[in-house]
């Protein structure tokens, strides 16, 4: 569903919202972040459902990027959701997120090119459309190194994965989970195939717009047969330039891939407006004209504070706004902010890694009135 654009009975950022199957309580959403506190065999922490449970206030948590398959695995120490003990994990997350009355979707990932060969099986390198390597570093057990070369994909693996994303979301509804979040972008291996930067390919995924979206719409399209269209959400980011990530022309690219998104029906877009993590500076980019292609749920994300939050949702621009840093920092950030009510400093040598400090001690609103 899109939220009315007529503010004189416009929705509150408070407001309950239904996306897809999934009703939420309100329109504040958890954007997904990596906190590399995965445990051996890549499996959930324990303190993982204490860590999303404290958040369930939020209208609907998007868990961190979670590998489909072994050489998805980018950095170290991040969860999968492909073996039986990860499912298991998974299923304390949402058990107890549900306890707490909240609503909560997997990203599902797949690094591509963005990893190194320590964190792969023996013998494997990383995988993309083409043998580019990326201007990016990564996370791996020796510390912060450079990526590795990867090998392009040949067009008979191509389908494996595809089979391999539709057989996480089977297993993230297993876990419990209300739907999934195809993780199409920052530079992963989705967002390598769309953009002409990364993909030099010259078979059916490569070279036209719709060659480079058709991995995209591919996997979507499995995931939707596998679960549903309306538990099946996918993030973009057309203009970052993460992880190397840059398109000749993104405008016409990302009008396409949305549209072949709505084409499947799927219940929501998560688009990251701007550079991930950057300032909110003037981006030439028409995110209007990619929100009229789709029909779902739309859910914006980079940089909002509260009074901008409120203002989207007022003014109709988005459905739903989706917050990172300020809910690793305010596990309880929706009664913070309609209570206008300060926010914790967030501790980012606490980001990734580590134990329970920075991760499931930031304090309540009523623990700081004790």
């Amino acid at each position: 569903m899109s939220a009315s654009h007529d503010t004189r009975d416009a929705p509150s950022l408070y407001d309950p919202i239904r996306i897809g199957a999934i009703d939420c309580a309100n329109r504040m959403v958890m954007a997904p972040l990596t906190r590399s506190r995965a445990g051996e065999g890549l499996v959930p922490s324990p303190m993982a459902a204490e860590y999303y449970g404290q958040r369930a206030t939020a209208g609907l948590i998007v868990t961190e990027a979670t590998q489909v398959n072994v050489l998805a695995q980018g950095y170290i120490s991040t969860p999968g959701i492909y073996t039986d003990a990860q499912v298991q994990g998974w299923r304390r997350v949402t058990d107890e997120v549900h306890r707490r009355g909240g609503r909560i979707v997997v990203q599902l990932w797949h690094v591509g090119r963005v990893s190194h060969v320590s964190l792969l099986p023996p013998g494997e390198v990383p995988v993309a459309p083409s043998a580019i390597r990326a201007e990016t570093k990564t996370f791996a057990p020796e510390g912060y190194v450079d990526v590795s070369m990867p090998r392009a994909l040949r067009l008979d693996e191509i389908p494996d994965i595809v089979r391999d994303f539709a057989q996480a979301a089977r297993n993230a509804i297993e876990a419990g989970f209300d739907g999934i979040e195809i993780h199409a972008a920052n530079g992963y291996l989705i967002d390598q195939f769309l953009r002409d930067g990364s993909n030099h390919r010259e078979d059916e995924y490569g070279g036209s717009i719709e060659n480079r979206t058709r991995f995209l719409h591919e996997v979507a399209e499995a995931c939707v047969a596998a679960i549903g269209a309306d538990r099946v959400g996918a993030r973009i980011a057309p203009v970052t330039p993460s992880n190397g990530a840059h398109d000749s022309n993104p405008q016409p690219l990302f009008e396409r891939a949305v549209e072949r998104l709505d084409a499947l029906g799927l219940a929501y877009i998560h688009v990251i407006e701007g550079a991930t993590g950057g300032p909110r500076e003037p981006q030439p980019f028409d995110y209007a004209a990619l929100r009229a292609k789709f029909r779902g749920a739309w859910i914006v994300n980079n940089g909002y504070d509260r009074e901008m939050a409120e203002a989207a949702i007022r003014e109709g621009r988005a459905d739903a706004v989706a917050f990172g840093v300020p809910f690793l920092a305010n596990p309880d950030l929706v009664r913070r902010f309609r209570e206008h009510a300060p926010l914790n400093t967030p501790h980012r040598e606490t980001f990734y890694g580590g134990g329970a400090e920075g991760y499931i001690d930031y304090p309540m609103l009523d623990d700081a009135a004790r």
